[in-house]
């Protein structure tokens, strides 16, 4: 064989190594792939893992939020602290992913968390996508605007020019376009953003849940929670993926035990308190998983 048609024989034995190997290597990242995007790890998974991936939020105090040395801090996650010290035996064992409200449904489906205890309101809606195990927390809607222009009433915000600020994946955005659709919102992804929003005037109030908007007026003068309450209550639940019944029941069996310990009170105690005072123990903690 000449050099030349040895040449091409070399190129194309080449080439076909190359389309093998890429060939191999695709099979590889499917797999991969199909791995990572399995449904749920078992319990039996999470302790071989020896970490529990936990969704909070980033910019949410005193629920979840991160602290000037990049720790997580809030009410969600001390009790997701004590889950990871329960499951694996060491509350280090917490691997906390950052999640703003429209992502919760989203990580839990694509396998990035295992726990979403993000400040997750149960609604009907949601329990379609994910499963909640029992409340630990109760609370409702409630509108926070200024004081040299307070809104009292919901109607206030019908009237020509006034915007009404939420945040996307927020059960106040749901409830405001199915409740009052002819309200104009403004929607923003990030909790920094609506209260950005309010402080700017681009908006003439804010509604989220109560306990939210009445810790954040605290801190910021010019601003009242002007409607406290409205909507009816609602609670405030781990999720899991839909389909994990054997980490859903060892969040039920975990709060119920938690409850004979009063631990969420000691969760108020260490993270709200100072936020809310003592007054508002009783109306917002759920011990135990039962609304009493």
């Amino acid at each position: 064989m000449g050099k030349g048609k040895k040449l091409i024989t070399g190129m194309i034995a080449a080439g076909m190594l190359l389309v093998g190997l890429t060939a191999c290597s695709n099979s590889d990242n499917n797999a991969g792939a199909n791995s990572s995007s399995s449904k749920f790890d078992s319990i039996e998974q999470l302790k071989k893992n020896d970490k529990i991936r936990i969704g909070v939020f980033a910019d949410k105090p005193p629920f979840g939020y991160v602290d000037s040395e990049g720790k997580n801090q809030g009410f969600d996650v001390y009790i997701a602290k004590r889950f990871a010290k329960d499951l694996l035996g060491d509350e280090s064992k917490a691997e906390f992913v950052l999640v703003d409200a429209a992502s919760r449904v989203a990580y839990l489906e694509s396998n990035k968390v295992d726990i979403i205890m993000a400040n997750f309101t149960v609604t009907d809606e949601r329990k379609e996508k994910v499963d909640f195990a029992s409340p630990y927390m109760k609370l409702s809607f409630g509108i926070v605007s200024p004081d040299s222009a307070p809104i009292t009433s919901i109607d206030q915000l019908k009237e020509k020019g006034q915007k009404l600020i939420v945040a996307k994946g927020t059960t106040a955005e749901t409830y405001f376009t199915k409740e009052y659709p002819d309200i104009e919102l403004l929607k923003f992804d990030q909790y920094t953003e609506i209260f950005s929003a309010l402080k700017d005037g681009r908006g003439a109030a804010i509604s989220n849940d109560n306990t939210e908007l009445i810790a954040w007026a605290k801190s910021n003068p010019g601003f009242t929670v002007s409607i406290p309450a409205f909507g009816g209550q609602d609670t405030i639940a781990p999720a899991v993926a839909k389909g994990n019944t054997e980490l859903l029941n060892w969040l039920n069996t975990e709060l119920e035990t938690l409850g004979k310990e009063q631990f969420i009170h000691e969760a108020y105690k260490a993270t709200l308190n100072e936020v809310y005072g003592e007054g508002y123990t009783e109306e917002l903690v759920v011990e135990g998983g039962k609304i009493e």
